[in-house]
C-alpha cells in the first residue's frame, strides 16, 4: 500500500486580524493569551488540512514573543504542518505585525505546536506525510525530528512532575511552596 502524501504548501493557512482596545493589555500591547488563542487557531485549520479528520492540540511545544503587537496593528498568523509522525503532526505558526499607517512589518512571534489526528472512536489514527519542496520547508522538514524528540523527553518530564504533584495533592500537601 502506498503511503499517502500532502505537500507541505497546501498545509498552509493564514489568518489576519486588527488589534482592538479590548485585544490589549496596560501596555497597550496585544494579549499574550489573545495570540496564542489565535495561534492554535490558525495552525489546528493547517493541521486538519493535512489529516482531513478530527483531531486534538497535544501541545503547544514554544512560544517565543520576539516583538510587541501594538493596538491599531495588524498581526498575520501563516501555519504550516512542517513534520509528521506516525498520528501527530507539527504546525508551525509565524506572526507578524503591521502598522497599517506605515506599512511597517516586523516578525512578532514564532510557535510550534503538535496535533493528533483521530479516527471516528476517537482514538489516533495515521497521518499523511508531508512532502517539502522549498530550501525553508526542507529545513523545517528535516530538523522536525530534533524537536519530535526534545517533545518526547519533555513529556517524560511533565509525566514525573505531574505524578509528585499528584502525590503531594494525595498526601494532604496541595500547591506550590
Amino acid at each position: 500500500m502506498e503511503e499517502k502524501t500532502v505537500l507541505m504548501k497546501d498545509t498552509k493557512a493564514v489568518k489576519t486580524a486588527r488589534v482592538f482596545p479590548q485585544d490589549t493589555n496596560d501596555h497597550g500591547t496585544l494579549f499574550g493569551g489573545k495570540l496564542i488563542a489565535y495561534i492554535d487557531d490558525i495552525a489546528s485549520i493547517s493541521a486538519q488540512k493535512l489529516c482531513r479528520s478530527p483531531l486534538v492540540t497535544a501541545s503547544i511545544d514554544s512560544v517565543d514573543f520576539l516583538r510587541p503587537i501594538k493596538l491599531g496593528d495588524a498581526v498575520t498568523l501563516e501555519a504550516m504542518v512542517t513534520w509528521t509522525g506516525k498520528t501527530s503532526m507539527e504546525v508551525l505558526v509565524k506572526v507578524t505585525s503591521e502598522h497599517l499607517l506605515t506599512g511597517e512589518s516586523h516578525m512578532a512571534a514564532t510557535s510550534f505546536l503538535t496535533f493528533v489526528a483521530l479516527d471516528e472512536q476517537g482514538t489516533p489514527k495515521p497521518v499523511p506525510q508531508v512532502v517539502p519542496e522549498t530550501e525553508e520547508e526542507k529545513w523545517l522538514n528535516e530538523t522536525g525530528k530534533q524537536r519530535a524528540e526534545f517533545r518526547k523527553k519533555r513529556r517524560i518530564q511533565s509525566k514525573e512532575l505531574i505524578e509528585f504533584l499528584q502525590a503531594r495533592l494525595a498526601s494532604g500537601r496541595p500547591g506550590i511552596s
